[in-house]
């Protein structure tokens, strides 16, 4: 697992053969959680994830990231011996930060579903494995998953002959069969200012605006019999000057979650408009199949993840504790049985993998 650069990170041979303890997935998450790590302030949660695994013999490479918020920033890759498989999350969160709390047999808290939690159990299952032996399980942490996977883009261009990623996102713990894609424009109206006692002599960039927005409800846009149909969230709207004033720009931005190739989308998306508006592309990232195991229950995800991005580490599957429909809200939780039926989850599965 050699870095295209080596000199760029810190990487400590991992020749500890002590016998490995079994790790507390609780204590760990907590610990995790009460570290706050909001996107671009990954640096503190990065280095006590270095310093932890390092304690436990694992070879670690803190492979930098750039600063966001002025603060250094790393990816934590680690490895006992010649990993095959990797399990992989992220340890950047949304914001608002608010810390752990455990209460009822669930733990709350910024990342206890998304994706902290997720990463404690992934450390729980690989430490299992190497108690047993199994040495041929690897480690990659990243930042940035949450505002446009730097994290992943980085990690990817480190050389890996791995055959499986396990990545973890919260799927109640069924495989992921397939992801949605995204496709992100910023639509920009132009009009002309006027007082707005004679909108006869202005333009209302609003209006244009809305009519837009409006137009793209009635669009029949593309499905899959998998992920289904196409939908959309316009998440953003900003426009005018003042009250008085007939409104001279306005812009939203809107958010397709696809399920194919995103030409068919562009089209249609262009003939709804018919050049009112401006048509900026800010995102876009690919819908994604991904391996599935007999004997696992399977769903399909309206999200996307770290997967497109981290193709070099092998066929990618993606599972974890939680539900995405706690994620990112102000009760974000996980219940603590799941985490730790989470820990035998990801060992029993990359016994499968390792086996195949």
């Amino acid at each position: 697992m050699d870095p295209v650069n080596p000199g760029s990170g810190n990487r400590e041979p991992g020749t500890d053969s002590r016998e490995p303890e079994s790790v507390d997935v609780l204590a760990l998450a907590r610990q995790l959680i009460d570290i706050e790590s909001t996107t671009g302030n990954e640096a503190e949660v990065g280095k006590f994830l270095a310093g932890y695994l390092r304690g436990r013999g694992y070879s670690v490479l803190e492979q930098p990231l750039a600063a966001i918020t002025g603060k250094p920033r790393s990816n934590v890759i680690a490895a006992i011996g010649e990993p095959e498989l990797v399990f992989s999350t992220h340890f950047d969160c949304v914001p608002p930060f608010f810390p752990s709390r455990v209460e009822d047999g669930v733990l709350s808290g910024r990342g206890a579903c998304d994706a902290k939690g997720i990463l404690a159990a992934q450390v729980a299952a690989a430490e299992k494995l190497r108690a047993k032996g199994e040495t041929r399980v690897g480690l990659v942490f990243v930042g940035g998953e949450e505002r446009g996977s730097d994290g992943a883009k980085a990690a990817n261009k480190i050389a890996s002959k791995t055959r499986f990623l396990v990545n973890g996102e919260p799927t109640d713990l069924r495989l992921g069969a397939a992801t949605r894609g995204c496709y992100r424009v910023k639509l920009t109206a132009a009009g002309k200012a006027a007082h707005s006692g004679y909108p006869e002599l202005g333009e209302s960039a609003i209006e244009k605006l809305i009519d837009c927005l409006v137009a793209l409800r009635a669009a029949d846009w593309p499905g899959d019999p998998q992920l289904g149909k196409t939908h959309y969230t316009v998440g953003l709207i900003n426009g005018g000057v003042a009250p008085n004033v007939i409104p001279p720009n306005a812009e939203a931005e809107v958010f397709f979650r696809t399920v194919g190739d995103h030409e068919p989308v562009r089209e249609l998306l262009k003939k709804i408009l018919n050049g009112r508006v401006e048509v900026k592309e800010i995102l876009e990232l690919p819908a994604v199949r991904m391996h599935t195991v007999p004997g696992f229950e399977v769903a399909v995800f309206s999200y996307f993840s770290d997967v497109p991005f981290l193709s070099n580490w092998g066929t990618p599957l993606l599972i974890g504790p939680g539900s995405i429909h706690v994620a990112h809200t102000d009760h974000e939780h996980v219940r603590i049985d799941e985490l730790n039926r989470a820990v035998d989850t990801y060992e029993t599965l990359a016994i499968r993998l390792l086996a195949s």
